[in-house]
């Protein structure tokens, strides 16, 4: 999706990262491949759980979907595929402690609530 794409929200770049990081949260064959066995697709190339994590964070989309709404986020259907998004990541982290290494996180039972809830918000974020 190109920034042009999305005018309709105040920080675009911000939509941006924030697609970027549902489409890695929701990936696990790029999650096995970047963030266990690390092979990044090109020089200089980084990426893994925390830094999606942050961006999201950072971004209030997980920690306060309505409040992003015109500003990151277009929809009341952005902000519940958000907050979903969030319970299943709370989850995790409730569960699991906030200081796995990325293997860790993506073998928890509670993973796949994750992966389902990510995939989820990307398709309705790139809409």
């Amino acid at each position: 999706m190109e920034l042009a794409d999305m005018a309709d929200v105040e920080f675009p770049e911000m939509r941006e990262n924030v697609l970027s990081a549902a489409r890695a949260l929701g990936g696990a064959d790029n999650q096995d491949r970047v963030w266990i066995r690390r092979e990044y697709p090109h020089a200089g190339y980084f990426d893994d759980f925390s830094l999606n994590l942050n961006i999201v964070f950072d971004t209030l989309v997980l920690e306060d979907s309505a409040s992003t709404l015109g500003k990151i986020l277009r929809s009341d259907e952005e902000v519940s595929a958000m907050t979903e998004l969030a319970e299943r990541v709370n989850l995790v982290l409730e569960r699991e402690g906030s200081d796995r290494i990325d293997a860790e996180y993506v073998r928890s039972r509670y993973w796949p609530g994750v992966l389902q809830a990510a995939s989820r918000a990307y398709s309705v974020l790139a809409a």
